[in-house]
């Protein structure tokens, strides 16, 4: 399904619309499968993979009716705090995956570059899912795609131009995005910023909720 329906960050939600009953089967394999035999990696994986398919799954229960996630949530409600993950004989919300597994327990800050908000700005949603075999590459790959993405980052002057994301999670990368982003920029962009990293602000950019579709 995600090697159907969705490419270069955009998502046919149409599509998987068409084929909600085989996503839906995931879904029940996700639920039956116990997580306490998975491995590290494997359960990582796991739960990367349980939160996007909740998430498409999400955007299907109002598609084509909304414009962004934000939309099926109300006044005083998120559409992250629904509980709709059906996982470990739970029902649990994306925002319990997110912030009480994924961050907490595996602590890797390239999480947020591989868990898909089905909006324009959140990192794109990969068109394979996520493997504990092949996880630390998968993860790299997707960090690194997201970095060097002119349309999602730059450097003007000296100022680097980054994602609100760094600014949200800013503790899981230990409150140092430019050294991150050295850590992960390549060819000129990766000189520019070494060579200017001591005079480099951080300025964040608006986020785009509006749905990836």
């Amino acid at each position: 399904l995600l090697e159907k329906y969705a490419e270069n960050g955009v998502v046919d939600y149409a599509g998987f619309q068409k084929e909600e009953s085989r996503l839906d089967r995931y879904l029940k394999v996700l639920e039956n499968t116990d997580v306490s035999r998975l491995s590290g990696n494997e359960k990582f994986a796991f739960y990367i993979n349980a939160y996007n398919a909740w998430t498409i799954k999400l955007i299907l229960t109002k598609y084509p009716g909304l414009d962004s996630i934000k939309d099926l949530g109300g006044f005083f409600s998120s559409p992250w705090k629904k509980e709709i993950v059906r996982i470990n004989d739970n029902v649990v919300t994306l925002d319990h995956i997110e912030h009480d597994i994924l961050r907490p327990e595996f602590q890797d800050p390239r999480v947020h570059f591989a868990v898909n908000c089905a909006s324009k700005s959140c990192p794109p949603l990969r068109s394979e899912p996520y493997d504990g075999s092949r996880l630390d590459q998968q993860l790299d790959d997707a960090t690194r795609s997201f970095i060097n993405d002119p349309q999602e980052n730059s450097l003007k002057d000296n100022n680097l131009y980054v994602s609100r994301i760094f600014k949200w999670f800013s503790e899981d990368f230990n409150r140092d995005v430019i050294g991150f982003f050295i850590q992960y920029a390549e060819g000129g962009f990766k000189s520019q910023l070494e060579s200017r990293k001591n005079r480099l602000s951080v300025k964040y950019l608006d986020y785009d909720w509006s749905l990836n579709n």
